[in-house]
């Protein structure tokens, strides 16, 4: 073998060992121990609102959560919908005194809600439960880099795809959830940031091209991200 193929392999060794741990939900509810509870929501039930006390961090187990903030003038805007595997309400480990979001559950959703002052001790006290909830944190925060290149570079119909195949878990690991549970435009209208009529336009040009299937819930193809790549 050359010198230079036996650099290269370790260099990926390297690179291997330094990669952070991937977010294991398994796991971390293994490592988390009692000190938490599991809640069964229902559609449209809140789990927080805004200005409530920033008290817990909430795990989502199964289901789907809207994030949304609204303004002094009552306009309202979705910043994410999260589904099982997120995290919402970790903001109370920086010591904010009211929640910035109101965080509603859209479908029949289960979530452990943790106590702020067990979810630092344990993170203090079990390196590895720190270890996955840092990746969690790295993950998201990527996730929200890409949501900004989105919003700042593509083109409406682009984000409503890119929107539509993460709500299917395109991409993740296991199987991807080709059926959805009913989602209103409206609320397509308010992540992607633009108006009904135009979310209405581009499902039923998704659903000619044979990208979507729609009857109240929402059915995706892989063949979606076309528009994704598409230039």
């Amino acid at each position: 073998m050359k010198v230079r193929d036996k650099k290269h392999m370790q260099s990926e060794k390297q690179a291997k060992k330094q990669t952070a741990p991937k977010f294991s939900p398994e796991a971390f509810l293994t490592s988390l121990g009692p000190g938490h509870t599991k809640i069964a929501c229902r559609p449209r039930q809140s789990i927080f609102r805004q200005g409530g006390a920033c008290d817990s961090i909430y795990f989502i187990e199964s289901g789907k959560v809207r994030l949304s903030v609204v303004s002094e003038q009552g306009k309202e805007a979705v910043i994410a919908v999260l589904d099982q595997g997120n995290f919402v309400g970790e903001s109370c480990l920086l010591g904010m005194p009211a929640h910035l979001a109101s965080a509603t559950a859209l479908t029949s959703t289960t979530v452990y809600r943790i106590g702020k002052k067990h979810m630092i001790r344990v993170l203090d006290e079990q390196p590895a439960l720190s270890r996955l909830f840092t990746a969690f944190l790295l993950e998201r925060n990527q996730q929200i880099e890409e949501d900004l290149v989105d919003q700042l570079f593509n083109s409406s119909e682009k984000r409503l795809a890119r929107i539509l195949l993460r709500l299917a878990r395109f991409g993740k690991e296991g199987a991807m959830e080709v059926v959805m549970p009913k989602i209103s435009q409206e609320l397509l209208a308010a992540q992607v940031g633009t108006t009904r009529p135009r979310i209405n336009y581009f499902m039923n040009k998704f659903r000619k091209l044979g990208f979507i299937e729609y009857n109240g819930d929402i059915k995706v193809h892989p063949g979606l991200l076309n528009v994704v790549l598409h230039d």
